[in-house]
């Protein structure tokens, strides 16, 4: 870094960037002054780009974006360090965010054209202070050296105190009324309807008192009609249920009615003063947690915060309750976070998975019932999360052996459809249900009881496939080895399937019978590298039970069995 720097001197004269220089806190204020610098000698200049950096490659492309030095990103990036263009810094944005807030549209193209993603989203949270006297608060160590450093790295035109979390470079192009960037941003994809936690998007934060306002506004508008047009289009040609199946198998009548939730919230028909709220019901390793992963996929693309899992069973004692919102004031961890609290702060949008909602103590019933009912909590220190448009999912194992009986007595009977009998459902779950929750309204407030079926004989052969192909993978690519099987061994892999552990018996299986076998014949020095082996075995006549078969080598150049 400190090489670089000094090669930048040796060119030319160095100008500061304002958050640098003496001027006070009155004059950072001021637009007038906001983006100028001071002249400095070369020696102060390197000492001060010093103080002001650390060993973090983020950090540096950053301080080359305040002062404007595109030759200095374009080195940062062909130095082989091209992730540094991409990656957040520890004050949650990235240097295309940052670019987007300093007006520094050369850089944002640069950073564009190098795989910056145009809807990343500011994750810094202006910190809460924490009360020490009735009249007297502070903010914690970290919190304040985190505030300080944002006060001088934020554009002097920003509040440092505002809450930006969630704007993209977009909304930040848009505040600073910069048509060329804003006209940037969108030729390169960034969505015009990305809102920040408080519900803005760019669109709502356009000056219509300026030519550059009537500008943006145009853009955007055209953008976001450009866009619904688009999606549309996707949607015609690659419908909801083919994406949310797409790493699923079976479960066609849960995927049909979990789309048709999803589209009638994307085309407005819900009512917009509640949540939607979902539980999956079945055996375990049958794919609902999957299916929620794959919601959130779809939901929130890539976005690690669009997708949040609670495992309920971390939440079966009375005390542990209180961490899903936060503890009050005055006890012990006051001054952290709920971990759902937190998470829906990020992203109030979320799809929230609460996995194994029956292991939950009792008492977190009563938060979930208000979340569901109203699309809000409160965390331990009063604050009021929305999240109205979040998607939540519960899952459960109760009345999983009689969904799975009732399923397979239906194919006995020669009735194939994925759906569960209206009369079974209210009969034998809803019943179980209500004693295990005991409370009418929790149930009242779930929009679906979603419902997960055993697997079929030709879904299970699916599985099987599915594993032989990963391995077959991962032996190529580890030990150069070609794996190929014969019908057989499927037939075989699939008759280790239990109905009580789902998709995961079958990997046991698989694993067993196929991968322990490869394992031992490559230590022995059997199997060595860049062969070509198949798979096979001999079935026996008239025999249903597959357990004591074994599966065998073959080395297929030569024919020989290992």
């Amino acid at each position: 870094m400190y090489r670089l720097i000094l090669r930048q001197i040796s060119r030319r004269k160095y100008r500061l960037p304002p958050w640098f220089s003496s001027r006070s806190h009155h004059d950072q204020g001021n637009n007038n002054t906001a983006g100028r610098g001071h002249y400095v000698p070369p020696v102060a200049l390197a000492s001060a780009a010093l103080f002001t950096s650390n060993s973090n490659d983020d950090i540096s492309i950053n301080q080359a974006i305040k002062v404007n030095d595109y030759r200095t990103v374009r080195e940062i990036i062909q130095m082989g360090d091209k992730e540094s263009s991409l990656k957040y810094n520890k004050l949650g944005w990235t240097p295309l965010i940052l670019a987007a807030a300093w007006n520094k549209t050369m850089i944002a193209k640069l950073l564009l054209d190098n795989g910056a993603d145009p809807d990343s989203q500011d994750k810094y949270q202006p910190p809460v202070k924490q009360r020490i006297t009735r009249n007297d608060r502070y903010f914690s160590k970290s919190d304040q050296e985190r505030y300080d450093q944002r006060e001088n790295d934020f554009p002097t035109q920003f509040n440092p105190q505002a809450d930006f979390c969630g704007a993209t470079a977009l909304f930040y192009a848009t505040l600073n009324n910069n048509p060329e960037m804003v006209e940037l941003l969108l030729q390169n994809g960034a969505d015009p309807l990305i809102k920040l936690r408080s519900g803005l998007h760019p669109l709502e934060v356009v000056n219509m008192n300026t030519e550059n306002g009537i500008k943006i506004k145009a853009m955007l508008l055209k953008a976001i009609t450009d866009r619904d047009e688009i999606m549309k289009e996707k949607r015609l040609k690659y419908p909801l249920e083919s994406r949310l199946g797409e790493n699923i198998i079976g479960q066609k009548g849960a995927i049909n009615q979990i789309s048709a939730a999803i589209r009638r919230k994307e085309n407005g028909w819900v009512d917009a003063d509640h949540p939607i709220v979902m539980i999956f019901l079945g055996s375990s390793g049958i794919g609902k947690t999957e299916l929620a992963k794959q919601i959130a996929k779809y939901v929130h693309g890539e976005n690690k915060d669009g997708f949040v899992r609670m495992d309920m069973s971390e939440y079966a004692s009375q005390h542990e309750v209180a961490r899903l919102i936060g503890a009050p004031p005055g006890y012990v961890g006051h001054d952290k976070g709920g971990q759902l609290t937190d998470a829906l702060t990020k992203c109030p949008t979320a799809i929230v998975l609460f996995d194994e909602i029956e292991k939950a103590h009792p008492d977190a019933l009563p938060i979930l019932l208000g979340l569901f009912d109203e699309g809000r909590m409160t965390d331990g220190q009063g604050k009021t999360i929305e999240c109205k448009d979040a998607i939540f999912i519960m899952t459960s194992n109760l009345a999983q052996t009689q969904i799975a009986e009732h399923a397979l007595s239906l194919r006995s009977k020669g009735d194939q459809k994925d759906q569960i009998d209206k009369e079974f459902k209210q009969s034998v779950v809803k019943p179980i249900l209500k004693f295990h929750f005991k409370r009418d309204e929790f149930l009242g407030r779930i929009n679906e009881f979603v419902y997960f079926l055993p697997f079929s004989d030709s879904e299970l052969r699916q599985l099987v496939e599915f594993q032989l192909k990963m391995w077959k993978r991962i032996s190529l690519e580890k030990h150069s080895i070609q794996l190929d099987w014969t019908e057989d061994v499927i037939t075989v892999l699939t008759d280790g399937y239990d109905v009580s552990y789902g998709a995961r018996s079958v990997k046991h299986e698989t694993e067993r019978k196929v991968v322990s076998r490869l394992a031992k014949a490559f230590e022995d020095g059997t199997l060595k590298k860049d062969m070509k082996i198949e798979m096979c075995c001999d079935l026996p006549e008239n025999v249903q039970d597959y357990q004591h078969v074994n599966i065998k080598l073959k080395n297929k150049e030569t024919n020989a069995f290992l």
